[in-house]
């Protein structure tokens, strides 16, 4: 049985009161017409879907054209399926999208990866043990540069955040190791990227988004909403925090309750699963950075979670061989995935709650991206 934690839905609740909806939902599976060689991923997704939110889609293929596979709702009241082209939020995918960014920047020379953040944004990392002159940009990307975490419970969505007030707030903390020593996932170094980013183009991180990534892959779903913006749009996948009780489950609807200004370039984009896999397959295809510098991005460090992370990139091993590149994003409402591989294979799913336990084997979220690429060779 899949239980939320309590206190992921009182960050919700602190900004607005959300109905709580107690259905028994009649859950179907679908796959479009292109996808009905595809049962062995299906069953994946149904085994995730009965482990997760209200729903779950995935959209994969490669060079011949896409095929998506649902099971569940996008909205529960209206026991409306999820589909792939409905609006999610990406959380953490959004970290892809800031380190493109920056390397970006690094092949047309206005960045160094291996030159100290304090070069850039001086007097940002320094004080309470941190010294900016010894931590590199590439640490940060890398989540090697020990910044403390900014993220924290009872944080209020009933205001909005600079990226300077996110730093501050993660630096507040000491250092969890010292620069270069081990690896730590820190929303904090995403928003240094950000700032960095907003310090090298002169724009805001939104626009960079827009103008580097969103607009030149044609990516007309996807956005960084501005601050204060909590509304998700439409059409979208709602995104639910609750629990099961045998074949009744109680959601509450938690779409529009998250400040974008929160996660900023850490995780506050909104996209879909079709956007995302046409941004992570274009990335890792060396159609968003230049050569050169998509090779940094994948070189990796070990990690207690996945295969390797590397800048802005987590690499996925395939049990039918070789290994596929993206980002995981996992926030109030949504845990998603993309994943594509070199030769033209790609995988995006989402379920539409925040899975905040351990799913069996056979039906994790790197399972239904596994069984999706090995399936569309």
């Amino acid at each position: 049985m899949f239980r939320q934690s309590t206190k992921r839905v009182a960050f919700a609740a602190t900004a607005i009161a959300v109905a709580t909806v107690a259905a028994i939902v009649p859950w179907s599976a679908q796959a479009d017409g292109r996808a009905d060689d595809h049962s062995d991923t299906l069953r994946v997704l149904i085994g995730h879907h009965n482990h997760a939110g209200p729903g779950a889609v995935v959209v994969a293929g490669n060079g011949a054209g896409p095929w998506h596979l649902w099971a569940g709702a996008g909205n529960v009241p209206q026991n409306k399926p999820i589909g792939p082209a409905d609006r999610i939020r990406i959380a953490s995918q959004t970290k892809t999208m800031t380190a493109a960014i920056v390397l970006q920047l690094v092949g047309e020379g206005k960045i160094d990866l291996d030159s100290p953040i304090e070069r850039y944004l001086p007097g940002l990392v320094q004080g309470n043990g941190y010294d900016g002159n010894k931590i590199s940009v590439r640490q940060i990307l890398q989540q090697t540069a020990g910044l403390a975490e900014f993220v924290k419970g009872g944080d209020s969505i009933n205001r909005t955040y600079t990226l300077e007030q996110l730093v501050r707030a993660g630096l507040s903390n000491p250092p969890a190791f010292a620069p270069g020593t081990s690896w730590g996932y820190s929303n904090t170094n995403y928003a240094v990227a950000g700032m960095l980013v907003e310090r090298i183009t002169g724009t805001s991180v939104n626009a960079a988004i827009a103008d580097r990534i969103t607009v030149p892959l044609g990516l007309s779903q996807t956005r960084l909403p501005a601050p204060g913006d909590h509304t998700i749009g439409a059409p979208a996948t709602h995104g639910y925090s609750g629990f099961q009780n045998g074949s009744i489950f109680f959601w509450q609807d938690v779409s529009n309750s998250f400040e974008p200004s929160y996660l900023s370039s850490a995780g506050g984009v909104v996209s879909t699963p079709e956007d995302m896999a046409k941004f992570v397959s274009a990335l890792v295809a060396g159609k968003v950075v230049p050569q050169a510098q998509l090779a940094e991005m994948r070189k990796i460090v070990p990690t207690p979670y996945w295969d390797g992370y590397g800048l802005g990139l987590t690499r996925l091993e395939l049990p039918c061989g070789g290994e596929a590149w993206g980002h995981y994003g996992d926030w109030l409402g949504y845990s998603s995935g993309t994943m594509a591989t070199a030769d033209g294979r790609y995988a995006s799913m989402v379920t539409n709650t925040r899975v905040a336990t351990a799913l069996p084997e056979g039906s994790t979220r790197d399972n239904v991206l596994e069984s999706a690429l090995c399936g569309s060779g």
